[in-house]
This record gives structure tokens, C-alpha cells and sequence, in this order.
């Protein structure tokens, strides 16, 4: 073997030793970089003469080519092996099982509203819905509860500029009690006929249809801790007629409590309050006989006989019509159902608590 075939051999023996790009790139450099054995090797090439320098330089060249022929196959080798360490570490196991997906199911609030509209169909009422962002007048004014009262500063709650012509204010309803008058007109409009005979009827033998209805859905208020959130629910009720009164709102408010609780030995008590909308007005308690809330008294709703001027603005005869409003809140008879003490854990998307309730 002679000089420059040795040289080969020592270069692809070098490059095989190379554990990795750099130490390659070190390798070439002894004998393909500036001052590597090659350049050597021909710079010194100028004290040959010119026909031993067309000899001398083809074998170089050959030299020359094995080397680079070698480094560029270790190259290729290095980056295959990098390759199959990089596809190793990111293989995927087909034999693991595949996630399992979760099953859907109704959010506890939603539940409860659908509980609340059941067992309320079950006693006759119809249930309504209505717009979200509502004009000031329904949501106030048409409630006996006009601009400047101060009733209104309990309901802070958010305007909206729809940016018309009309001038009129708009907000995120505060409460759904501004379906009492909708359901009402719509009430009265469907059925005409039957107001008119009535009204007509000077003997008192001909009854006008009753408004039986409950409006469940999401409002809105400045609130935001433990117990109140600034977007919340509200099922609002009405029972308005010609002969309803405070014992009607008792037996219906009580049925409704007993059967949406499953407790036979709930009781009622009605606080004395004030409310725009209803005169006279009460807060309802209940209480539970056993379990941990056993004796205390726990406010789950506001009520009152619907007040004169809120059945004038329904395009009825106050002193005709008589009946009674409740509004409850169905977040906090979800938290008095299943023992959940901070109303902020319905709304926060907290998959670990809310598959609790599936």
C-alpha cells in the first residue's frame, strides 16, 4: 500500500471513530481543510518537475475523492442514525388504548331549570321566554318602577346602545319579571274574544282565560362573589285571575318546594319585604327538618300580590284582575340541592366538578 492509499485508509477510519457532526467536521478538517494532509500534499507539489506533477497531482486527486467519498457516506450515516434516535423517541404505541372520550352531559343549573319547568307544567303553567337585552321600560318602568326610584339602585345593571333612533334605553335584563307584561299582552291578544266577553259581561258569570305562567332564563347585574354572579338565573312566576290570592301563591310555592327537593318535611315561611312590582310582597324561607341544613331558614325566593299599577300596564282592570309574582333563583336552589357552597363553580368550565353532577 502506498503513501496516499494509507492516507484514504486513515481518513475513513478517522470518520468511522466520529460519533457525531462536530467530531466529524474535526475529522475532515486534518485532512481536507486548509492545513489537512491534502493541502500538504500539494503545495508540495512545486519542486516537481511538470511531468512528475501530472502524475504526482492524478494521485492526489484519487486520494483526494476516496476521502471525500468517505465523509460524505459517514455524513449519511450520522444522519440516519440521528434519524432513527428521533423516530424512536416520538413512536407512537398503537397497542395503548385510545383516550377514552367522556360522555356529554346537562349542565347542573340546566338541570335545574328544566326540573323547575317540569314539575311547574305539571301545575298548569305555561312557560315563557324572552329577549335578553331588554328596553328600560319593561325592565323597570312597566314594573311600577319608574326613573329616579331608588329601588332601582339594588339592580345596577348593564346598557346597552343599540345605536337606533328611538331614543329608548336599552339594558341586560336584570331580572325576568319584564316577561309578566309581554306574556300578558301576548295572553290578552290571543285571547280576544274571551276579554272581551268578559269585560262585556256585567253579571261576573263570564271568566276571563287566567295568566299562568313561569319565565325561567339568564340575566344580569353588578354583582360578582360567592353567593352572586353578574350573569345569574331568574325563574320568574305569575298567576293572575279574578279570584287568586296569597293562599294560591302558599299551596303552589309550598307543592313546588316539597316536590323539587323530594322533602316532604320542608316548611315555608313568608318574611314580610318590599318589592316595586308587588304590594303587599314577602320574602319566602324554607327550612329542612334534617341534613345539614336542618333549622336554619334559607331564602329562596321573593313574592307578593302583583301590584295595581303592573296590571294596569298588563291592559287589565286592577280591580278585576288580582293575582301573584314570585321570582327564584335557580343557581342557588342548584347550590341548596346538591350541597355546593360557591356559586362561582357553575360558571367557571371546570370539567373535575362539573362531571360530578353526570
Amino acid at each position: 500500500m502506498n503513501e496516499l492509499d494509507s492516507l484514504a485508509a486513515t481518513a475513513r477510519a478517522a470518520f468511522a471513530e466520529a460519533r457525531t457532526p462536530a467530531e466529524l467536521e474535526n475529522a475532515k478538517a486534518q485532512f481536507l481543510g486548509k492545513s489537512g494532509r491534502i493541502t500538504e500534499l500539494m503545495k508540495g507539489m512545486a519542486a516537481l518537475s511538470v511531468e512528475e506533477k501530472k502524475s504526482r497531482g492524478a494521485a492526489i486527486n484519487v486520494a483526494k475523492q476516496a476521502i471525500e467519498s468517505a465523509l460524505t457516506d459517514r455524513r449519511q450515516q450520522l444522519a440516519d442514525e440521528e434519524l432513527s434516535q428521533q423516530l424512536r423517541a416520538e413512536a407512537l404505541d398503537v397497542s395503548l388504548p385510545g383516550r377514552r372520550r367522556i360522555p356529554g352531559g346537562l349542565h347542573p343549573v340546566s338541570r335545574t331549570l328544566e326540573r323547575i319547568e317540569e314539575i311547574f307544567s305539571s301545575m298548569g303553567f305555561d312557560v315563557a321566554d324572552g329577549p335578553e337585552i331588554e328596553s328600560d321600560w319593561h325592565s323597570f318602568t312597566s314594573l311600577n318602577n319608574p326613573p329616579n326610584h331608588p329601588a332601582r339602585s339594588m339592580q345596577d345593571t348593564f346598557y346597552v346602545d343599540l345605536n337606533g333612533d328611538d331614543g329608548i334605553p336599552y339594558n341586560l335584563r336584570p331580572h325576568t319579571s319584564p316577561m309578566q307584561v309581554r306574556y300578558a299582552h301576548q295572553h290578552i291578544k290571543k285571547y280576544a274574544a274571551e276579554f272581551a266577553a268578559a269585560a262585556a259581561d256585567t253579571t261576573g258569570t263570564v271568566k276571563a282565560p287566567e295568566i299562568r305562567v313561569i319565565a325561567p332564563g339568564r340575566t344580569y347585574r353588578v354583582d360578582s362573589d360567592a353567593t352572586h354572579s353578574p350573569m345569574f338565573h331568574q325563574c320568574e312566576g305569575l298567576w293572575l285571575g279574578e279570584n287568586v290570592s296569597f293562599k294560591d301563591l302558599k299551596v303552589v310555592f309550598t307543592d313546588f318546594c316539597r316536590t323539587f327537593f323530594e322533602r316532604d318535611d320542608l316548611v315555608l315561611r313568608f318574611r314580610p319585604s318590599f318589592f316595586p312590582f308587588t304590594e303587599p310582597s314577602a320574602e319566602i324561607d324554607i327550612q329542612f327538618a334534617s341534613g345539614p341544613l336542618a333549622g336554619r331558614w334559607l331564602e329562596v325566593s321573593g313574592s307578593g300580590q302583583v301590584h295595581p299599577n303592573v296590571v294596569r300596564n298588563m291592559g287589565l282592570d286592577p280591580e278585576r284582575y288580582i293575582g301573584f309574582a314570585f321570582g327564584m333563583g335557580p343557581d342557588r336552589l342548584t347550590m341548596l340541592r346538591y350541597g355546593v357552597n360557591d356559586l362561582r363553580l357553575f360558571f367557571d368550565g371546570d370539567l373535575r366538578f362539573l362531571s360530578q353532577f353526570q
